[in-house]
Order: structure tokens, then C-alpha cells, then sequence
């Protein structure tokens, strides 16, 4: 399992131990663990688990600082697209930067990093009993291709 000071090697920007005590990134990651399956995830999972730790702790500052400017803590918004003051405004183009069917996850850099592996890792069909020699040719189901030898 991996120790906050680990993770703030992996991810110095988390380095201010009084901003991120060592507690919330234990909470975060020993949540993470409980979560994603290390059996799909492999040896990718402390890098996966770490990124839900980062994006998670981003969204904690987040609603810290709206708390702190008087705001309500964790109200939900999504990615700033346009904003105006007095006569200044500015856009984004955040379809850009945004993943499909990434919700919350889109709002930090280390989500959109988690999401990606996500889709690579953690989705999929899993079939349990499916495969040759539990079924008729014509009922097997497709369970992924095969990478062994001669392939």
C-alpha cells in the first residue's frame, strides 16, 4: 500500500503536509484500494490508486476554498467555459480537454489521467463460464483475444 509520503514523491504539488495531512491522502488511497480491483489493474494499481488520491484531494481544496470565501462547500459546478468582469471576458474550448462520460473526473488533470486508465483497466465485459469447453460452439462468447504463444 502506498504511504503518503510516497505519494507526495509521486505528486510533489502535494507536498504541503498541512494543506494535505497525511490522514486525508491515507483516506483517499485506502479508499481507492477498496475500489478498484487489483486483479484488472495489475501492477498499474498504485499508479491508478494514486491518481484517484490526487484528483480527490484537488476537489477537497476546492470546496475548502469556496467554504473559505464564503461559499458552500462541495457545491457541485462543472469546467469554466466563459467568464466575464466588467468588460473583460475569456473562453475556453474545454470539449478539448474534456473525456466523454468522464463527469467529475474531468474537473482535475489527475482525473482526466484516471479516467483514461479507467477505460483501459477497469471497464469490460468480465463473462463468467464463458469459454470453450463450457458451451456448444455456436453459444461461446467472445471472452478477448488470446496474446499467447505464436500470436
Amino acid at each position: 500500500m502506498i504511504t503518503p509520503a510516497q505519494f507526495r514523491a509521486t505528486f510533489p504539488a502535494y507536498a504541503d503536509a498541512t494543506r494535505y495531512t497525511d490522514d486525508a491522502i491515507t483516506f483517499w488511497l485506502t479508499l481507492a484500494y477498496a475500489l478498484f480491483p487489483a486483479d484488472r489493474w495489475g501492477d498499474i494499481l498504485d499508479y491508478g490508486v494514486q491518481l484517484y488520491a490526487a484528483h480527490n484531494l484537488a476537489l477537497e481544496w476546492m470546496a475548502q476554498k469556496q467554504a473559505s470565501n464564503g461559499g458552500v462547500p462541495g457545491a457541485a459546478s462543472g469546467m469554466l467555459n466563459s467568464k466575464s468582469i466588467d468588460k473583460v471576458s475569456a473562453g475556453y474550448d474545454t470539449a478539448s480537454v474534456a473525456e466523454e462520460f468522464a463527469g467529475n473526473y474531468n474537473l482535475t488533470t489527475y482525473g482526466m489521467r484516471l479516467w483514461r486508465l479507467i477505460q483501459q483497466f477497469g471497464a469490460g465485459p468480465i463473462q463468467v463460464g464463458a469459454g470453450p469447453g463450457n458451451a456448444p460452439p455456436s453459444q461461446i462468447a467472445w471472452y478477448g483475444p488470446y496474446w499467447g504463444a505464436g500470436y
